[in-house]
């Protein structure tokens, strides 16, 4: 019986489109968002030859309202019984670092438990090209040892950092309400990326199976635009999608972000400041920070790696 899905797995609907799942609350219909599409004109190629068109997020919401409207919502909501085919990275992670090298690389840097790491992306999807990056995935408890393994690897000379073109490169791609210098102070400590042979790749967290159950899902009661500051008290899920930040503050009890510019951005006990739009979740409010896709006008902060 094939496990629940869950963040960064894929699925191929019957005509033969891929989605990157995209959330935990998969019960009823899975939620994700689409990816590839078969075209005989597209500029990517599985194994086979059978050419794809990949889709940028504006793209792929335009495509799906065009073209499966029935599936169009804040995700896009594939039934169960539309599903031709589930793609796991951690289930196909061996057949991938047999055929790519650095993937293989990766995967003997970190030296994980079996089905503690997986790729995921155009990689999972056997869609890759020249230019496509590597999606590590790691879960749970584990993705902290692999972000310790890629500080000390970077610090040994094993692995590359980002080169400064390539930090402004991730911040112009990000485009996000923070300046340069603060975007990129804050990114260096996440140790949640770098470069293998010159190929740049992320780790990227995803709940282990136990933890799926607790993860936070579906939209609450909209308050209204605020900007609080807050101390966080609890950042141990700050890498996952959304990021979770447990805090101190008289209103709010949590701040999620939805987008993965402001995953990790604050450590347990530092103050933060941060701008969303604030929720009634039952008896408690959460700011949600990512409420569009590059969450113009919202950001997280941490006062005190700037020293605020």
């Amino acid at each position: 019986m094939m496990p629940p899905l869950r963040l960064r797995d894929f699925i191929e609907d019957n005509d033969g489109w891929l989605y990157a799942v995209s959330t935990y609350d998969n019960d009823d219909r899975i939620g994700c968002v689409l990816r590839y599409v078969p075209d005989e004109n597209g500029t990517r190629a599985n194994a086979s030859g059978q050419r794809f068109t990949k889709y940028d997020f504006e793209e792929a919401y335009a495509h799906i309202a065009r073209y499966k409207p029935q599936y169009a919502g804040l995700l896009h909501r594939i039934p169960k019984e539309d599903v031709k085919r589930v793609l796991k990275p951690d289930l196909e992670i061996g057949h991938i670092a047999a055929t790519h090298p650095r993937v293989e690389k990766l995967v003997n840097l970190f030296s994980l438990p079996d089905g503690a790491v997986g790729c995921t992306g155009s990689l999972l999807c056997g869609l890759e090209n020249g230019g496509s990056d590597i999606d590590m995935v790691v879960y749970g408890k584990h993705w902290f040892t692999a972000q310790a393994l890629v500080r000390q690897s970077i610090h040994d000379g094993k692995i590359e950092g980002l080169s400064d073109a390539m930090w402004r490169k991730v911040y112009e791609k990000r485009k996000p309400e923070i300046s340069y210098d603060s975007f990129v102070l804050h990114e260096q400590r996440k140790w949640n990326r770098g470069q293998i042979e010159g190929t740049y790749f992320d780790i990227l967290y995803t709940r282990s199976y136990e933890g799926i159950r607790s993860a936070p899902s579906g939209r609450g009661t909209v308050l209204g635009k605020q900007t609080i500051e807050a101390k966080v008290t609890n950042a141990s899920l700050a890498f996952d999608n959304p990021a979770v930040y447990e805090v101190e503050h008289e209103e709010v009890c949590r701040v999620l972000s939805f987008t993965h510019t402001y995953s990790g951005q604050a450590l347990a006990g530092e103050n933060i400041e941060a701008c969303g739009v604030l929720e009634q979740h039952g008896s408690e409010q959460w700011l949600i920070v990512g409420t569009t896709r590059e969450a113009r006008g919202e950001y997280i902060i941490s006062k005190t790696l700037l020293g605020q």
